[in-house]
């Protein structure tokens, strides 16, 4: 089962290795990873997107996680509501012909030509890992000369009203 477990840490030499470590040891599979710093000074924020057995090996994992002197805090995301973003720059064979044609297919996906050479074009797209797959299907045709994706990244959505908490109003009295 795939799990998002995202990983606040200190921002140090060394500990996206020790973690990533941890989980090679462990013989976890790591799909994607995505790193960046956050809105406070010297802290990081890690996800990623895991291939975990069961249950039991999920909990083991959390709790080796813990024993990590760097890591702050730890959350699994995959039953929380989300909100999840992975971002693709794609880079296909064009030419002046082909480049309307392109177009047209990049924009329902809200995609963006964010580089034009003579032989090449490049997009850009985000959204969902099953957005971005679609994405590329279609540009394949064309020729795909490179292709670039950061990880997923995460974070549990704003506080939303219950539908119990929510007032009741009718037009009918």
């Amino acid at each position: 089962m795939k799990r998002i477990i995202t990983l606040v840490v200190q921002n140090r030499s060394g500990v996206l290795n020790r973690i990533t470590g941890l989980m090679q040891k462990r013989q976890f599979n790591i799909e994607s990873i995505s790193v960046g710093r956050t809105e406070k000074e010297g802290i990081s924020k890690m996800t990623f997107v895991v291939d975990v057995e069961d249950h039991r090996k999920l909990e083991q994992l959390t709790k080796q996680l813990h024993k990590q002197i760097d890591v702050l805090k730890i959350t699994d995301l995959s039953d929380k509501a989300i909100v999840a973003r992975e971002l693709a720059l794609i880079k296909i064979v064009s030419n002046a012909s082909v480049r309307n044609e392109v177009q047209g297919i990049i924009e329902p996906f809200r995609a963006a030509v964010i580089d034009v050479s003579k032989d090449s074009l490049s997009v850009q797209v985000t959204g969902k890992s099953e957005k971005i797959e679609a994405l590329i299907e279609l540009l394949r045709p064309y020729g795909i000369k490179d292709i670039a994706r950061t990880g997923l990244t995460a974070f549990s959505r704003g506080q939303q009203p219950q539908a119990a908490e929510l007032t009741q109003y009718s037009l009918l009295k």
